[in-house]
């Protein structure tokens, strides 16, 4: 039986790079790889790919999933702020622990987010922030309900859900294909996860794949609807003729 406590026995941990993270017992793993670090993992996983990709944009749509303690969220406001970007930015989060979200106040963040501190403080009271940059939205309960009913087009997708042994019907074909209709022609997502049935579900549902490395951390997976120039292309015929076991995960084993 489920246990609804499970949600608030969460434990602080703190990474390599020095910043904290939490230990969810919920789903037995950290928010963040303690070894890459809360913050590192955030900017060079997500963002800084981000940014890097659509610099030719003036205005991006993000889908963090999920927001956990915000740092994917909060990371692009301090990267914007750190390089002096005019980008504006609309961040749409789904996000079923109300109670993390709310106790955000005062959750031991880094010193590189003390400038946007009212924002946090805003999104922990009233799960939104808006200004004339910055556009945050917490879309609270289930991911699966919550974000097919997403009207905005999304350029990018920061997928950063607990991992799929333990959250699969975040990571599925199903789940990716209704990314998928929320997206720009051009649009990219992020993941820390290299694993083959995640990539094929994004590749079944038209996304390119490549390899994303950076310095100071394990590689990861971007993908794009549209081919890049700049990044290791991972031919997905390929690896299904060099592994024909290879399956992307479906919504119908575990549900």
């Amino acid at each position: 039986m489920y246990d609804e406590n499970l949600r608030t026995q969460k434990e602080l941990v703190l990474c390599k790079d020095g910043t904290h993270t939490l230990y969810s017992k919920e789903f037995e793993e950290p928010y963040h790889s303690t070894k890459d670090g809360a913050l590192h993992e955030s900017l060079e996983k997500h963002v800084k790919p981000a940014f890097t990709l659509k610099s030719y944009k003036d205005k991006l749509t993000i889908l963090d999933i999920c927001f956990g303690l915000g740092y994917n969220t909060f990371a692009t406001l301090y990267y914007i702020k750190k390089y002096k970007l005019n980008t504006k930015v609309h961040i749409l989060s789904p996000e079923f622990d109300e109670g993390l979200v709310r106790s955000l106040d005062t959750f031991d963040f880094p010193s590189e987010f003390d400038a946007i501190k009212p924002i946090i403080k805003a999104v922990s009271k009233d799960l939104y922030y808006e200004d004339a940059q910055f556009k945050i939205e917490i879309l609270l309960g289930d991911a699966r309900v919550s974000v097919p009913k997403i009207k905005e087009k999304i350029d990018v997708i920061y997928q950063d859900a607990f991992s799929p042994v333990h959250n699969p019907l975040l990571w599925t074909y199903e789940w990716f294909k209704d990314v998928r209709a929320l997206c720009t022609e051009d649009a990219i997502l992020t993941t820390y996860s290299t694993a083959a049935a995640i990539r094929l579900g994004l590749y079944e549902n038209g996304f390119y794949i490549f390899v994303h490395r950076a310095q100071m951390m394990r590689y990861s997976t971007v993908a794009s609807l549209k081919m890049l120039e700049d990044l290791e292309y991972i031919d997905m015929e390929l690896k299904k003729i060099r592994n024909p076991t290879a399956r992307s995960m479906r919504d119908t084993m575990y549900r």
